[in-house]
């Protein structure tokens, strides 16, 4: 890290990593409730429905719930019973939890999220991972937990240059090994999780023990095989079916960043509408949102980005895939013939995911180990069913966990 200047003149190092408490200010608290009681909303329809994006019923509920309801210094709280800490990695400031496992030998574990959730996508499945013995799991199976805010959300700093999205792997490894000292571990994405997964095994496999993911990177439906099964042609045709009528907000995050991020930096409601109608229509609520998440949990997540003002470097990776050119993706191929193929990769495949790949789409990139298909469950998983995927990655990463032999 950078050297400071002492009161002698001195240099003086900056310690690796310092811990850091969820804090907001009161004024802050204050501004935020000034804009929530001078909202300007859209009139309410009879049975408005959630077919033209977010409810305005809903959303006025909502609204008057964090109004009057919700405690934040409740969740701060809550999120602070967790180990929290800032390090400066490759030149970026990185926010992390870091939850340490209660078993005769934790593994080491990388949990990356995506958008538009944050690290509190894992607030359910963190405890279960590092002490499995609580909750009526095998403590063999316990895992030390380490769960990054990514570049430019919460309280990461943004990364421009050094590759953007296509650096963030090469910048969470350095996290796990350099800083941390894991110089072997294993990992587990979603969303752009699941992306910067694969870039760690990709480049940095080595490394790793394993990865698990929730879904195949979008990224490779780029490529169409000369070839396919009917069940990849079909996988397919509904990547592109999503992208032509539900993908306008990729296009719009990815095209346009800087004109959306003038409304959601602004306007408490319309932050909150913009991420919450996705919680909605990705997961496996059967239309009705609160029967996967707590109106505390949404506020949670959206106070992240409202609180940080990290709406705007969110949406970074979006532009980055957007912007990549061919010789881009021609490089990311090469590098999965060299990394990923030869790192043992999980599945966890929830029905009501954002499209749901078959597994013969996934063996073209991955070694696949194993593959499991859920009986319930949308995309955020981790907020879903966490004791679902918290069994999967511990069957996964079980026997992975002696050492490679050589």
């Amino acid at each position: 890290m950078n050297a400071s200047s002492s009161r002698t003149g001195a240099a003086v190092e900056e310690p690796p990593i310092a811990s850091f408490e969820v804090r907001i200010s009161d004024d802050s608290l204050r501004d935020l409730e000034r804009r929530l009681v001078n909202a300007r909303l859209a009139a309410v329809e009879a049975d408005p429905g959630w077919d033209l994006g977010m409810n305005p019923q809903y959303l006025r509920q909502l609204l008057a719930y964090w109004r009057t309801d919700f405690d934040w210094r409740a969740q701060e709280r809550s999120l602070n019973a967790l180990d929290h800490f800032l390090a400066t990695v490759s030149g970026t400031r990185l926010h992390f939890v870091h939850a340490k496992g209660r078993g005769p030998a934790p593994l080491p574990l990388l949990l990356t999220h995506g958008f538009p959730d944050s690290f509190h996508r894992f607030h359910k499945l963190i405890p279960l991972l590092t002490d499995p013995a609580s909750h009526g799991a095998d403590p063999a199976d316990a895992f030390h937990v380490v769960a990054p805010s990514l570049p430019g959300y919460g309280w990461s700093e943004a990364r421009p240059g050094h590759g953007g999205l296509f650096g963030f792997g090469d910048v969470l490894h350095a996290l796990m090994r350099d800083v941390l000292g894991y110089e072997r571990f294993g990992a587990h994405g979603g969303d752009w999780g699941s992306t910067i997964t694969e870039q760690i095994a990709r480049s940095h496999g080595g490394s790793l023990v394993g990865i698990h993911l929730t879904d195949v990177p979008f990224w490779h439906a780029f490529r169409k095989p000369k070839s396919a099964t009917a069940a990849e042609k079909k996988y397919l045709a509904e990547i592109a079916g999503f992208q032509k009528g539900k993908g306008a907000y990729a296009l719009i995050q990815g095209s346009r960043p800087r004109t959306l991020e003038v409304g959601l930096l602004d306007s408490p409601a319309g932050l909150a509408a913009w991420i919450i109608e996705k919680f909605q229509e990705w997961s496996d609520c059967g239309g009705d949102l609160e029967t996967c998440f707590t109106k505390d949990e949404l506020l949670t997540n959206v106070m992240v980005y409202w609180t940080t003002e990290t709406i705007g470097t969110s949406l970074q990776p979006y532009s980055d895939v957007m912007d990549a050119g061919a010789v881009r993706w021609m490089k990311e191929a090469a590098k999965n013939l060299i990394g990923s193929k030869s790192t043992p990769a999980g599945f966890a495949m929830f029905p009501k995911d954002l499209s749901s790949a078959p597994r013969e789409w996934a063996e073209r990139f991955f070694q696949v180990s194993r593959w499991t298909e859920m009986p319930r469950g949308g995309h955020f998983a981790a907020m879903e069913q966490p004791e679902l995927l918290a069994e999967d990655i511990r069957a996964f990463f079980r026997p992975l966990r002696e050492p490679r032999k050589r």
